[in-house]
């Protein structure tokens, strides 16, 4: 659950079977070590990550609901404001600031999605020495 907790598709059922329990078997022997259910612990996981953005990355709440695996923005509002006393709004404009210069949007989409792949040409230079063309000092091609 921690590595996959931004997958808004994370599915306790899956999860129980991956740890060999049955569903209601898990959330009751994950509530007797943690003290809370598995949905409640996610919930607390994403808020916390919601936190950090809204101090730090130039994202609109929205997009912020989503980067950290809430579906619904209602949901993610009721939640974080169970949570932290603040609606996100408020979050923000009281920590803003706090944590330096906001990071902007576009970085943190980046990253949080991943480095999509490079696209290569046909015949284009993979990164080591081409065909027919002699490595230079230190191995690497000369152009």
């Amino acid at each position: 659950m921690d590595r996959d907790w931004a997958d808004p598709a994370l599915d306790l059922e899956a999860v129980a079977a991956f740890a060999g329990y049955s569903r209601y078997h898990f959330v009751r022997t994950f509530k007797e070590a943690y003290g809370q259910t598995p949905g409640q612990y996610l919930s607390y996981r994403r808020t916390e990550r919601a936190e950090e953005l809204l101090r730090t990355a130039n994202l609109s709440v929205t997009e912020i609901c989503h980067l950290v695996g809430f579906t619904s923005v209602g949901t993610f509002s009721s939640r974080f404001k169970a949570q932290t006393g603040l609606t996100p709004s408020e979050y923000r404009a009281k920590h803003v600031g706090s944590a330096g210069a906001l990071v902007p949007g576009c970085y943190v989409m980046l990253l949080a999605r991943g480095f999509p792949a490079r696209r290569r040409e046909p015949g284009s230079d993979p990164g080591g020495p081409a065909e027919g063309r002699p490595a230079g000092p230190g191995g690497t091609a000369q152009f």
